[in-house]
């Protein structure tokens, strides 16, 4: 064979060697593409599938605590550093229900560790969204933070009957009720610990809720009263997790409450007199978790807060307060002719209004929700 013909041959094998690899590169791409379209129509399939008992689902954190408001955040920077927590994957599963008490037991991880005995797994109570057939329904979602009272029925309530309105609802339960008491006495630092585990608790339930199937997670909001009201309150300032929030007689500036309020707020100032918690200790506490200090960082459009005019557990000066420092409208400020707990009365009232206006979120979005 001459030079020229081999050379001819080497150039051959060459240009059929680059189509070869040209073919199988083709083909991965094919290949993957049709794998990733495969799984996002098997994960899609999923989302809208009726979930069972014992089934498994990944998470992600989507905190986000980055600075939006120039000087404004730079002063709210140490209180979100002291709350925040590292972004991570996490599995969230699903449990048979309490008797009564909806259609599955939810479960995922704290992302704060208590040290203090008690449960850093979070629990919350499924209450699914269901059609006129009682068939299981895609819908957004409510997640709800109940009251100081064990047995949580405030919560239940507002839980069971927004329900009816079309939305998956889930109660969660705060470190410190029903599995997740502690099995020890508190101590200063345990407390410190218990309001950051609540306040992370619930933003992460966001994301466990979004990872659900039959929930719509373009919308997944936020109620919480008294108790829950607070902490709500702070977590609607850690970032804009939530599509709305609605805040059931809550106020700013804790230490103010603890010191005047009547009734629950005397019970809770007495718990910390008996765990030999002075005044400044009680002072560095409260800091921590303030609403007041993540205040600015609220979306005041998306934010409502029910209070009532005869409180005199949150009295209504420090519901005002609150209101004022996160730039409420005043048709975002709700007054009512009630005490912190003749406010029972107005539950149908308010049901009604947090329904309408997750509608009118809803529309915005271009969402559409069964009616």
């Amino acid at each position: 064979m001459t030079q020229r013909n081999r050379a001819r041959k080497n150039r051959g094998n060459n240009r059929s060697f680059t189509r070869s690899v040209l073919l199988l590169v083709t083909a991965s791409c094919l290949m993957a593409t049709v794998s990733m379209a495969a799984q996002a129509a098997v994960l899609k399939d999923l989302n809208n599938s009726a979930p069972a008992v014992g089934q498994k689902f990944q998470a992600v954190d989507s905190l986000d605590t980055s600075l939006k408001n120039g000087k404004s955040d730079q002063a709210v920077k140490k209180y979100l550093d002291g709350l925040a927590w590292p972004k991570q994957r996490f599995e969230v599963e699903l449990h048979q229900p309490y008797k009564n008490r909806g259609d599955f037991l939810v479960t995922f991880p704290s992302p704060v560790k208590s040290n203090n005995g008690g449960d850093d797994t979070v629990t919350m109570e499924w209450y699914a969204a269901r059609n006129e057939a009682g068939e299981m329904i895609k819908a957004p979602a409510i997640v709800v933070v109940h009251e100081s009272g064990s047995g949580m029925t405030v919560g239940q309530i507002f839980a069971k009957t927004l329900k009816k309105q079309h939305f998956h609802t889930f109660l969660l339960h705060m470190p410190g009720y029903g599995k997740r008491k502690a099995k020890q006495r508190q101590d200063v630092s345990e407390l410190v610990t218990l309001f950051h585990q609540a306040i992370s608790d619930v933003r992460r339930a966001r994301d466990a809720v979004a990872a659900l199937p039959m929930v719509d997670e373009r919308l997944i909001v936020l109620q919480g009263t008294s108790l829950g009201g607070f902490v709500s309150a702070t977590v609607a300032g850690l970032d804009d997790g939530y599509d709305g929030v609605f805040l059931m007689l809550a106020g700013g500036d804790l230490y103010d409450i603890l010191m005047h309020g009547k009734r629950d707020a005397e019970k809770v100032l007495e718990k910390t007199r008996e765990a030999g918690i002075d005044d400044d200790q009680l002072k560095k506490i409260i800091d921590k978790i303030e609403p007041l200090n993540f205040a600015s960082r609220m979306k005041a459009s998306r934010v409502w807060l029910y209070s009532g005019k005869y409180d005199t557990v949150v009295p209504l000066k420090n519901a005002i307060l609150l209101a004022h420092t996160a730039g409420l409208a005043r048709e975002h400020h709700i007054l009512m002719p009630v005490n912190h707990y003749s406010g029972i009365v107005y539950l149908p009232v308010i049901f009604k209004h947090i329904g309408e206006k997750i509608h009118l979120i809803a529309e915005s979005k271009g969402i559409e929700i069964a009616m």
